[in-house]
């Protein structure tokens, strides 16, 4: 409002109040900067809004969180229990000593909702992001997924969808997700961040480096800084941010992909036949089925492992698939559902 340029890596501040923040720095016309906000010293915000403006942009997936993607890079490639890997990626100070905001996915969805803003030109808030954090993943998810050619890694998710009715709109969303190991963000290791996004013109780009950490920051701060400071020599005017319309933000049942499931199932003949029957009439396909055979040590029963990984199917389908799997008297417990991408 003083005309002043405003440079910031507040991503809690942009993804709550970004609305009103981008507003008043349209009336005033100055610059609002927030490279840092994102992924740290990788510069995605300034490629999207600037190379990519004469694009379209259809989706953005982005492992947006150093933590998160420590510990379960340790898991995958260590065994370690998420409770192991939290506490190393605490030794090592990936890891702040509550690690809620990381964990539970709050960080990386409050870094969703600034990407679809600028990715979509349409300005969502943090209650637009379907959020799910990693503490549910098991270290038996961890290999399953490795045995099947996946790895897992918590992505931040926005696409352009079209839902039941026909009306466009933005999925934006926050949750554990196996890639194939093929797929460029499955490289991504340790505490590092990438950010893939595909256009209809430039195809597939990847954007990727360190994520976090007090020289990283600062670097993309002064870029911004430097970036305004030239504006103000030059006697440009702020940038502002471009806004087409309020593209509307659709909920997760929106959105269409495949599943990973894990059940611990008994150990009969039928068994399968009766679950991929249940799934067949839910219009469910399945893609693979792995079963694995355990002994508990004290009763001596024998149950088995079940993994599946569903063709694509909308959220509403898979979730009643699993309402009447959970009925069936053969299953002890439902271990997991994740989403998959990339195949």
């Amino acid at each position: 409002r003083n005309g002043a340029c405003v440079v910031t890596g507040n991503k809690a501040l942009l993804a709550q109040d970004g609305p009103t923040l981008y507003e008043e720095a349209d009336k005033a016309g100055v610059q609002l900067s927030y490279e840092a906000a994102v992924a740290g010293a990788i510069p995605i915000l300034r490629p999207i809004r600037d190379s990519l403006a004469g694009d379209r942009i259809t989706r953005v997936l982005g492992i947006v969180n150093g933590t998160t993607n420590f510990i379960l890079d340790q898991m995958d490639s260590t065994g370690a229990q998420f409770a192991d890997a939290l506490a190393e990626a605490q030794r090592l100070g990936y890891a702040e000593a509550d690690p809620t905001a990381d964990v539970e996915g709050h960080d990386a969805a409050a870094k969703a909702a600034i990407l679809a803003s600028l990715s979509f030109h349409t300005r969502f808030a943090l209650e637009n992001v379907h959020c799910e954090g990693i503490t549910s993943v098991s270290a038996a998810d961890i290999a399953a997924a490795k045995d099947a050619g996946f790895v897992i890694k918590l992505l931040a998710i926005a696409e352009k969808l079209t839902d039941a009715d026909g009306a466009e709109g933005v999925s934006v969303r926050v949750h554990p997700t196996l890639l194939p190991r093929e797929h460029p963000l499955a490289a991504v290791r340790g505490a590092f961040n990438a950010v893939f996004v595909e256009a209809e013109n430039a195809g597939e780009l990847m954007f990727y480096g360190q994520g976090a950490g007090g020289t990283p920051t600062a670097s993309a701060v002064l870029g911004d800084l430097v970036s305004a400071a030239r504006r103000l020599v030059l006697g440009g005017p702020g940038r502002t941010e471009t806004t087409t319309g309020h593209v509307p933000a659709l909920p997760i049942d929106a959105a269409t992909t495949s599943y990973y499931i894990g059940l611990d199932v008994a150990d009969q003949p039928g068994v399968l036949a009766r679950i991929a029957q249940l799934f067949a009439e839910h219009g469910v396909s399945i893609e693979i089925m792995r079963q694995t055979i355990h002994r508990d040590s004290e009763s001596n029963v024998e149950s088995a492992e079940l993994r599946i990984v569903t063709h694509r199917a909308s959220e509403a389908a898979l979730a009643a698939t699993v309402e009447a799997v959970k009925g069936l008297d053969v299953i002890n417990s439902v271990t997991s559902v994740l989403r998959v991408e990339g195949v």
